[in-house]
Formats: structure tokens, sequence, C-alpha cells
């Protein structure tokens, strides 16, 4: 029996190869001679850098860059061997978790971090950087990063605005004048892990706004401001992302992408899927197991699960999910070739519980869930 192992990580408890291990044990107890092939993903988010570094090598070159709110840390991005391409993860520099230790600051957050971090590779001579933004702290559709690549943003005074999605509320015009040659030849290309577009009821603010803290009136400005902002693009370009989809992954940082350097958006798990060479790995599978911190109604909108279970339906080869929580309805995923999902809890937990217990917990369910598929009459 062949199975293919190919999870993200469980956000603030194990690593994507943690979780290949912990579940890799629980198919050999249940199928002591079976082949398993671990396949660590991510969908652009945190732990994408690493996916890329373990498939591809290359360097890991850290850098002094601004937090989200603009403290100094060290980030650290992937340049390949030749010098010619580089993967940023913009949870390195501008990521929620890095301003945990202070109260959410949601209308100034800003990726100016991020920026700093694709000027470097654009130095080093990166000529096809790769831009991975899940996770962001703000919602300030990509323009700290595009700062720091030496794009303003100017209020109708001619001022140039301070930093955050907020002050985008009072943005007139935008100067691209100052941005290098070099950055201008790059080709850039953005690895979303949602399809949210920038602005509406489905936008950057209204769906992910809370998690970084914002109130609801804070929403409801931000929201305001990054029309403001598309509606400036659109101005002076013709770029139209107001719903452009994906637009809104990481606060509209993808929007912001396209808008000013014509950034490519593409599903982040199908990018590293195949940077992984997990399509070669489904080869001769029988069964493919995948997961994330939570399999819902959201997983389908390009998180690894989605990208999983297509490319193992494409195949024939039947995907289940195990989760740290599953929630329904979860009909899209069954269409996308999920065959069933699991949730780790074995009774009344709470989330630190869980957490504490991922290793064994993941290690049993996927015992049970292996038996359970190689029990079928087929089988």
């Amino acid at each position: 029996m062949r199975v293919v192992v190919a999870p993200d990580s469980f956000k603030g408890s194990l690593s994507a190869a943690e979780v290949c291990a912990a579940v890799e044990a629980g198919v050999r107890r249940a199928v002591p001679g079976a082949e398993v092939a671990a396949v660590p993903m991510a969908d652009g988010g945190e732990g994408t850098l690493d996916c890329f570094l373990r498939a591809r090598g290359g360097d890991a070159v850290e850098v002094a860059a601004a937090d989200p709110l603009g403290r100094p840390v060290t980030a650290r991005y992937a340049l390949s061997g030749d010098g010619g391409s580089a993967v940023v993860e913009l949870a390195a520099a501008s990521g929620l978790p890095l301003v945990e230790d202070v109260p959410p600051d949601p209308m100034n957050a800003a990726t100016t971090g991020t920026g700093e971090l694709i000027a470097d590779a654009v130095r080093r001579g990166a000529r096809d950087v790769l831009v991975c933004i899940g996770g962001s702290a703000g919602t300030d559709g990509g323009t700290g990063l595009l700062r720091a690549l030496g794009v303003r943003f100017l209020d109708a005074a001619g001022a140039e605005l301070p930093a955050g999605g907020g002050a985008l509320a009072r943005l007139a015009s935008i100067d691209d004048s100052a941005v290098p040659d070099a950055v201008r030849a790059a080709r850039f290309r953005v690895a979303c892990d949602v399809t949210n577009p920038l602005v509406g009821p489905d936008g950057a603010a209204a769906v992910f706004g809370p998690q970084k803290g914002a109130s609801p009136g804070q929403v409801a400005e931000l929201d305001a401001a990054l029309t403001v902002f598309a509606d400036v693009l659109a101005a002076r370009g013709g770029v139209r992302v107001h719903d452009l989809p994906g637009a809104g992954a990481a606060g509209g940082t993808c929007g912001g992408l396209v808008g000013l350097l014509g950034a490519e958006p593409s599903a982040g798990a199908l990018l590293v899927a195949e940077a992984v060479g997990l399509p070669s790995a489904l080869a001769g599978a029988d069964l493919v197991v995948t997961g994330e911190g939570r399999v819902d109604g959201q997983s389908a909108g390009g998180k690894v699960v989605s990208a999983v279970a297509a490319l193992a339906r494409d195949r024939g080869v039947p995907c289940l999910a195990l989760a740290g929580g599953v929630s329904g309805p979860l009909d899209e995923l069954h269409a996308l070739g999920l065959t069933a999902a699991f949730s780790l809890a074995d009774g009344p937990r709470t989330l630190d519980e869980l957490k504490a217990d991922a290793v064994p917990l993941l290690t049993e369910v996927a015992e049970q869930a292996v038996r359970l598929f190689t029990r079928r009459p087929d089988r």
C-alpha cells in the first residue's frame, strides 16, 4: 500500500514536516508494511518558504527589516543558487504573530518589511520574485511593501501619506517615478491562499480585518480606504482590482502588487505542490492524507486541503483530511475530491489542550482513518 502524506502546518502547533511524521506513524500502525511518501505542503502563508528551500535548495538570506508596526526585526527570504530568483514570505516580516505582544493596530499596521526583503533580493540580482502573502497583520493594500520599492502615496496637497490602510482614505495620487529599473524589469508572482476580492462584503477588510483586531467601525473605514486605493489605481493605469479574485489576500497586498507591478496571482497551494513534486509523488498512490489546523467551508478557497484533494481526484486517488477542527458544510471540498475529513478532538478539549497533544492525537486519528480505509471491500 502506498500512502502520500501532504499536509499544511497546524499553525501555532506543528510544522508541516512534524504533521507528516505524526501521520506517518499512524499509517504504519495501521499498515506496518506501507510505503509512505511525506510531502510537507504550504499555501503561500507561513511555512511556504521552508517548503521551497527544502524542495529547490538555494540560500536563506537574513535581512534587517521593519515589522508591521515599524519596529526592527530580522527576517529571511530564499535566493536561488544562481541568484536569479527569490521567494519572499510576507509572514516573515509582516505577519500577525510579530505583533502579538502589543494591542492590535489594524489601521496603521503595514507591509513595509516585506518590501525591504524584496528590495534586497532585487539588489542581489533576482529578476523572478515569488511573493507568498498569507498571514499578514495589516490591511494596507500592500502599500508599505510598495513604498519600500520606491512608490509614493500622496494626498490632495501632494504630501506623502503615513503607513497603514487607514490613511488610504486620503489618497489622491500615486508617484512611482522613483521605482528602480531593476524592480520594473522583474517578474513578480503572488502566491495567494484565498480568492477574496479587494473590497466589499467578501473583501480584505470585511473578512480578515476582525482577525487582525479591527472593530466593525474600523472594518468599514478600511474597506472604504481600500476602495479609494482601488479607484486611484484604476484611474492611473486602467487596472481594476476591486473585485479581482485573490486581490484581497494579505490585507489587499495582492491587489496592490497586481495594480502597480503587474504581478501575476496564482493559487499558492498549487504553486507549492508543483515545486515540491506532489504530482509525481501521487503516481501509484492508493491513498492521500492531507490536513491543516482547521477544515471548514473556507478550505475550498485555495487552501492546501483543496489543492491536494483536487490533484488526488484527477488521479483517481482517495483523499482524507485530518484537522484540529472540522466543521461543515464541506460540499465544495467533497466536490473538489476530498473523500472525508476527521477531527483530532477525542472529546471536549480546549484549543491549548489540542495543540499540546497534537502529535499523539494525529497519530491516533491517522491510524483509525487508515484502518477504516483498508477495511473497504475493494481493498
